[in-house]
C-alpha cells in the first residue's frame, strides 16, 4: 500500500466531540486526519488532549478555507495561520478541495463547484503552486460534489486528471463523492474509477449521505453511516487504487464506540483485498 510518511492502512476524522476519549477508549486507528480550522485556537481542556493525541497518532490534514478555486488571491493570514499550526505539530500533509469557498471579500460557508474549463486548469494549478512553495509542503485535492455545474467543457474526470497532471498536486479521491456524483448526474461511477490516474491517488475518503426521494437526490450530507453501495465501490477502487483510506464524518456525530464498529468494516475490507492480491504474488 502507497503511504504517506506514516499515513497507510485505515483511519478516521478526528472530532472534537471524540477528542477526549481516544486515548482512553484504547481504539487505534493507523491514523487519524483532522480539519485544522477546527484545531488552530482550541480551550485549554481540548488542547491538553489533542496535543496528546496529536503526539501518539500519524495525522493528516483536511481544510476547508483555502478555496483554491476562487477568482480572488489567496488569504495569506489564513496560510500564515495554518503554516504555523502544521510546523508546530510537525504535520506534513495537508488536503483541501478542489472547489471555491470564498468571494468578494466574504465566505460562502459551502464548497463551490469550480467551473470545468482549461482557464480554471491554468488557475488551480498556479494557485497549488504558490500554496506549496508557502507551506513547504505538498497538496492533496479532493474531488467534491455538485449538484450544478457552472459551466463546463470538458467532463469532471477528465477536469480532475488535467488538474493533477498540470499542478502536480496528489488527489484526495472521496469514493462517496464519486458515488453521489455519478448518481445524481447519471454517469457511471465505475467507469470514472477506472479512468483516473491510481498513481496520482494520495488517499481516499468514504462517507455517508442521505437521498430525498422527493426531490430524487442524493445529498453527501457526512451525517450517516457508509452505505453499502459505497463499501462496494471502495472494494471495486482497491482493484485500482493502492493508498491509504479512512471514514469521514462531519454531522450526527455518532459516539466513538459506533465509529469503531465502522471502522471495523473499513478495516476488513482493505485487509482482505490485502489478502486476495498477497494469495496471487
Amino acid at each position: 500500500m502507497n503511504t504517506l510518511n506514516g499515513i497507510k492502512g485505515c483511519g478516521i476524522g478526528l472530532r472534537s466531540e471524540h477528542v477526549l476519549d481516544v486515548i482512553p477508549s484504547g481504539f487505534t486507528p493507523d491514523w487519524l486526519e483532522i480539519t485544522p480550522e477546527n484545531w488552530m485556537h482550541l480551550p485549554y481542556h481540548y488542547k491538553e488532549a489533542f496535543e496528546e493525541v496529536v503526539s501518539k497518532f500519524p495525522i493528516m490534514t483536511h481544510g476547508l478555507s483555502l478555496s483554491i478555486g476562487s477568482p480572488e488571491a489567496l488569504n495569506m493570514g489564513f496560510l500564515k495561520e495554518l503554516k504555523t499550526f502544521l510546523d508546530k505539530y510537525k504535520i506534513e500533509h495537508y488536503s483541501e478541495h478542489l472547489s471555491f469557498s470564498s468571494f468578494e471579500g466574504g465566505q460562502t460557508y459551502e464548497l463551490l463547484p469550480l467551473p470545468l474549463t482549461r482557464k480554471m486548469i491554468e488557475h488551480v494549478s498556479d494557485r497549488v503552486k504558490k500554496v506549496e512553495d508557502f507551506l513547504g509542503r505538498g497538496l492533496i485535492l479532493e474531488n467534491a460534489t455538485y449538484y450544478t455545474v457552472p459551466y463546463a467543457e470538458m467532463e469532471e474526470l477528465d477536469f480532475m486528471n488535467e488538474v493533477m497532471y498540470k499542478s502536480g498536486a496528489k488527489m484526495l479521491l472521496d469514493v462517496n463523492n464519486v458515488f453521489v456524483n455519478a448518481r445524481n448526474h447519471n454517469f457511471d461511477a465505475a467507469s470514472y474509477i477506472k479512468g483516473l490516474e491510481h498513481d496520482k491517488v494520495a488517499y481516499m475518503h468514504v462517507a455517508g449521505h442521505k437521498y430525498y426521494e422527493d426531490d430524487d437526490i442524493i445529498i453527501d450530507t457526512h451525517g450517516a453511516d457508509v452505505c453499502n453501495s459505497v463499501w462496494d465501490l471502495l472494494d471495486f477502487t482497491l482493484d485500482y487504487v493502492d493508498a491509504p483510506v479512512m471514514i469521514e464524518r462531519d454531522n450526527d456525530i455518532p459516539s466513538l464506540n459506533d465509529m469503531r464498529r465502522e471502522y471495523k468494516i473499513l478495516e476488513k475490507i482493505v485487509k482482505n483485498k490485502d489478502l486476495k492480491e498477497k494469495s496471487y504474488a
